[in-house]
Formats: structure tokens, C-alpha cells, sequence
């Protein structure tokens, strides 16, 4: 054979040899690049938060003393709550027909008393009730508010809760504890102090009203919710 072609032959495995080589070494790269890629992506999502993670729990911070920390605007008239998960429920205070009761709520909700607090009690179709620091009707700033029952229980009305006749003949109402009327409620005319009306956010209090509900002491439809429902803040404003 022609020693030309032999080296030519030679020369042209070489470079075969060398070619396979260099595009598999380039292949092995190009999967490392996108792995690393891939992890860095990761660790990316996970520091700047990208990924669902869960909501941080409510702690409560309020002590009884902040309460004098506050001073209430004669230009208060609007407290919105608002609820982890469902929304805001702004409440306009009646403070011609209820000014005591008014000027508490004001208060509490600028202290910061109703922060981290729940919505502890869902009657179907009747209320919901909040307000109570011990998260199960019981609780309350250790005061009670002069009854001033004048305004009817129509739907969205808001209304403080009270202990009964038999303890509390006066009627004097709940320091803290504030319950949302579902529907129009007749037969509480008379017997609580309504002070005020939620003006936005009906459609919350609506689906706080049908979360479902634990069995309690006054039946199957009138209870504690099965999952806790937040006020994470109560803001005050004017407007």
C-alpha cells in the first residue's frame, strides 16, 4: 500500500479519535452546567422566597396598660379589621347613639387590643363573635361599658356582647367582646347595645359566618370554628 495513504488513514482515526473525545467531554460539561443551574435556581427561590411557605403565627404583644397609651380623635369614626385569609371588615361607630361604646371600641382597636385575637365564636345565620383575649367568650379587659341599647340589630349591625340579666341587670356591656349580626335580628332589640355597622367588607363577614363549626354548648350550628379565624390588626381611621 502507498505509504500516502497509509498515513493518511492514520491521520483521519486521529482525528476521529480526538473529535469524539473533545464532543464528550463538551456533553459531560453542558448536563454538569445545567445540574448547577438547576441547584442554583433552588437555592435562589428558596432565599428570596418564591416558594410557598407558611404564614408566620399572630403573636400577641398587648398588655392593659397601652390603653392609656391612646388618645380617640373627635374625627375617629371607622375601625377595620383585618382577617387572616378572608379580608378587611371596615365598621363605621355610631357615636351619637352609642358614645361610650363607641369610644372604647375606638380605643381597644388603637391600642392594639384586638390584634392576634380571633373570631371565637360562628352561630349560623345569627353572629360572629370576636374580641375576647382568652379566645373563648370568658375573656375581656377586666371592665365593663355602660348600656346605651337605642339602635335595632339589622344585618351587619355591630353590637357588643354582655352577661346575662341575672348577673348583669343593667346590661352593661362586654369591655372588649363585639359580635357582627349575620341577618337582621328583631328579638335582640332592647336587650344589647348596637354601636355600629359594617360599611365594606360584608362579603368577609359572610364567609367567616359559613367557616365550619366545632359542636358547642348552644348546638351543632353555633360554635367555636374548627380552624382559628385572625384578626391580625384593627386599624383606626377617619375616612
Amino acid at each position: 500500500m502507498n505509504k500516502k495513504i497509509v498515513y493518511v488513514i492514520i491521520a483521519l482515526v486521529v482525528l476521529g479519535v480526538a473529535s469524539w473525545f473533545i464532543w464528550g467531554r463538551s456533553s459531560d460539561t453542558t448536563e454538569e452546567q445545567s445540574e448547577q443551574t438547576q441547584t442554583e435556581n433552588e437555592q435562589t427561590a428558596q432565599t428570596t422566597g418564591t416558594e410557598s411557605t407558611p404564614a408566620e403565627p399572630c403573636e400577641r404583644t398587648f398588655n392593659n396598660s397601652d390603653i392609656n397609651k391612646v388618645t380617640v380623635n373627635s374625627t375617629d369614626k371607622f375601625v377595620t379589621l383585618s382577617v387572616e385569609g378572608f379580608g378587611d371588615i371596615k365598621i363605621e361607630v355610631d357615636r351619637a347613639a352609642a358614645p361610650k361604646t363607641s369610644e372604647n371600641f375606638l380605643k381597644l382597636a388603637k391600642s392594639g387590643f384586638y390584634d392576634c385575637l380571633t373570631f371565637h365564636r360562628v352561630a349560623d345565620g345569627f353572629v360572629i363573635q370576636g374580641g375576647d383575649p382568652n379566645g373563648d367568650g370568658t375573656g375581656g379587659p377586666g371592665y365593663t361599658v355602660p348600656a346605651e341599647i337605642k339602635l335595632p340589630h339589622l344585618k351587619y349591625s355591630v353590637a357588643t356582647a354582655r352577661q346575662g340579666d341575672n348577673v348583669n341587670p343593667n346590661r352593661e356591656s362586654s369591655g372588649s367582646q363585639f359580635y357582627i349580626a349575620l341577618d337582621a335580628l328583631p328579638m335582640l332589640d332592647g336587650q344589647y347595645t348596637v354601636f355600629g355597622k359594617v360599611v365594606a367588607g360584608t362579603d368577609v363577614v359572610d364567609k367567616i359566618g359559613g367557616v365550619p363549626i366545632a359542636p358547642g354548648p348552644f348546638g351543632g350550628g353555633d360554635g367555636a370554628p374548627k380552624e382559628k379565624v385572625v384578626i391580625k390588626k384593627a386599624t383606626v381611621s377617619d375616612k
